[in-house]
């Protein structure tokens, strides 16, 4: 319960900006820089949380993975509308290889640890 809440706080915070600032719930109807804000919130956020339970020497359960997986599945979806809108996603897809590849780090790290 307590990984829960922790990797939940910045998808929170994410949604609550949004809130405060777009007046919406949705952010795929974002323009880019407003979705790459919000985007940035969601995956530093989380990092930063996976990282503190991390150096309280939690195991890494598969609601991080989750999460991971909504917060990329999030970028793909935004992704896509961009691309099929013709709109430049440069910034996102250099975001979304960054986090792909960090996520597949500790993937390996996860399995290696349920190997042993």
């Amino acid at each position: 319960m307590k990984k829960l809440i922790i990797h939940s706080v910045p998808v929170v915070i994410g949604f609550i900006w949004l809130m405060a600032v777009h007046q919406t719930f949705n952010p795929v109807i974002l323009k880019g820089p407003d979705f790459l804000k919000f985007y940035v919130i969601l995956v530093l956020g989380f990092y930063a949380s996976f990282f503190l339970l991390n150096s309280l020497k939690e195991t890494i359960s598969g609601t991080a993975f989750y999460f991971a997986g909504f917060i990329f599945l999030l970028g793909i979806i935004k992704l896509i509308r961009g691309v099929i809108l013709g709109k430049p996603v440069g910034f996102l897809v250099v975001i979304l290889i960054v986090e792909g590849i960090v996520t597949l780090v500790f993937i390996s790290g996860y399995v290696n640890e349920k190997i042993k």
